[in-house]
Order: structure tokens, then C-alpha cells, then sequence
């Protein structure tokens, strides 16, 4: 078991808790009358699946009833960060990355001195 924060509780709680609503920050299209059946689908049906740093959307099915997003990483399953629907990610795949390169770097470079 684990706990996750809950940004509008402002507290840990247990897992059991929430529940995953799938991928966050996906925006709906701006005239969805004029999509294609392909785009409609496209936007209805199909998520990122990435190996790494991810972007999801829960909510606190037993506490204050609230969406939420969860910055997680899919690979270790840690919960990076939490933040309130609206915000945006203070960690990103492209920034998460960058710095395990330069870990991996600085890694290698003190084991050849």
C-alpha cells in the first residue's frame, strides 16, 4: 500500500482512496461538429502510453469527492507530484529525462576517474 496527497485535502491519504481517471491535460476540440470521424476517435479513444514520466488525472472517490492530477512514473510506479486541476506539471518527461542523462553522466565520468 501506498498514500498519495491530496492537494485540496492537503493531506496523505490511502490508495484505496482514489482512483485513476485516465490521461491528463487532453484538450477536447474546439468544434467538435467539424472533426473528422478519425479526429473524433482519435480524441475519444486513444492515450499516451509512455514508458517513463506521466501525466494522469484521479480523483479522491472517498475524501473530498475531487479531480486531481498526478505526475507518476510509469516504469517504479512513484508518485512525483500532485497538483489541482487547472495548474500545470512542474515536472515534465523532457525535464525528468535531461536530468537522469546528466545523473548518468556525472556517473560514468566519476567512474573513469
Amino acid at each position: 500500500m501506498f498514500y498519495i496527497y491530496c492537494p485540496y485535502c492537503g493531506e496523505h491519504r490511502e490508495e484505496e482512496e482514489f482512483h485513476p481517471k485516465g490521461q491528463a491535460h487532453i484538450e477536447r476540440p474546439k468544434n467538435p461538429e467539424e472533426c473528422s470521424d478519425e479526429e473524433w476517435g482519435d480524441y475519444l479513444f486513444f492515450r499516451d502510453n509512455p514508458r517513463g514520466v506521466h501525466h494522469e488525472m484521479w480523483v479522491h472517490a472517498v475524501g473530498c469527492r475531487k479531480f486531481f492530477n498526478i505526475t507518476r512514473h510509469t516504469v517504479s510506479y512513484e508518485i512525483l507530484e500532485t497538483y489541482k486541476m487547472g495548474e500545470q506539471p512542474s515536472i515534465t518527461a523532457e525535464g525528468q529525462n535531461h536530468s537522469r542523462e546528466a545523473a548518468a553522466v556525472s556517473h560514468q565520468e566519476g567512474v573513469r576517474a
